[in-house]
């Protein structure tokens, strides 16, 4: 067999690659994506007690979220890789911010979307249960930390701690991992912390007791 021959057999068996396998191999991977986000957004509704049809109906909801912000987080990752492979330094950087902020009036056209569909079946009550999941109920939990912590806070302390992490909570819902949601919240416990030094509440030291205190009372469940 001549170079030509097998140079045409060897292209015929990666076309045949492309256009049988690869879209087989594609399917396979987005229908284990479905239920990744499926079983996630069950267990979502599984605690809004909702009626049967509701529930469907949310969780329809709630997956199309998860898999619209996996489309915008994807595209955006693909864009910077190409950029930082064939572009400058410089110019990579350039076009990976503009493609950043494209991908930020996504997320935040896509946020407003997501609550209407979700204001059409649930309450806010509701709806802000599904925020606080999407979102590993780091809100509540950290809220209550800061209440526990510092408990002399004022109640304009209070509701700037609180409006802080709620902004968080909006950006952690759009966030494309658990890793960047996380980050969201560390973000505005930063501003947290600066805005109580600049009230004058000490909480360097007042964290420290408040975590002796939690250790003590672990050890204390554990025995």
């Amino acid at each position: 067999m001549n170079d030509s021959k097998k140079c045409l057999r060897i292209c015929s068996v990666i076309m045949l690659f492309l256009v049988i396998l690869l879209p087989k191999l594609y399917a396979f991977e987005q229908d284990d994506y479905t239920q990744v986000i499926t079983k996630r957004a069950q267990k979502i509704v599984d605690k809004l007690n909702l009626k049967d049809a509701k529930r469907l109906a949310v969780r329809t909801i709630i997956v199309r979220q998860y898999r619209d912000l996996n489309t915008i987080h994807t595209e955006l990752e693909q864009k910077e890789q190409s950029y930082k492979a064939s572009l400058a330094k410089e110019d990579a950087k350039l076009q990976s911010e503009k493609a950043y902020e494209i991908a930020q009036a996504k997320l935040a056209k896509l946020h407003g979307k997501y609550l209407k569909r979700l204001g059409k079946e649930l309450n806010e009550e509701q709806i802000e249960q599904v925020k606080n999941e999407m979102t590993y109920n780091v809100l509540p939990i950290t809220y209550k930390g800061y209440l526990d912590m510092l408990p002399s806070l004022t109640e304009t302390q209070k509701a700037q701690i609180l409006s802080y992490l709620t902004e968080a909570r909006e950006k952690a819902m759009d966030a494309g991992s658990s890793e960047a949601k996380h980050a969201w919240f560390g973000k505005y416990k930063g501003k947290i912390n600066n805005y109580l030094s600049k009230e004058g509440v000490e909480t360097k030291i007042a964290r420290q007791v408040w975590e002796k205190k939690l250790k003590e009372k672990q050890q204390s469940q554990r025995n």
